[in-house]
C-alpha cells in the first residue's frame, strides 16, 4: 500500500491546489455570417461549420 514518506506542508498542498483556474473561451469570427462562435463548433446562427451547411439555424420566435 502507497504510504507518503513525509509529510506535505499546508504551503505546499495550497500553492499545488491553487493553480485550478479557468480559462477563457475560444472565440472566432463565423466566416459565412461573421458572427462570434466558439472555435471548431457549428455557427449557431447560420448553421454552417468549415463551409458546409450542417444544420438549419435556429428560428427565433416571434
Amino acid at each position: 500500500m502507497a504510504v507518503p514518506k513525509s509529510r506535505i506542508s499546508k504551503m505546499k498542498k495550497h500553492s499545488r491546489s491553487a493553480n485550478w483556474k479557468l480559462s477563457p473561451v475560444g472565440l472566432v469570427e463565423c466566416p459565412q455570417c461573421h458572427e462570434m462562435k466558439r472555435s471548431h463548433r457549428v455557427c449557431p446562427s447560420c448553421g454552417y461549420y468549415n463551409g458546409v451547411l450542417v444544420k438549419a439555424p435556429k428560428q427565433k420566435a416571434e
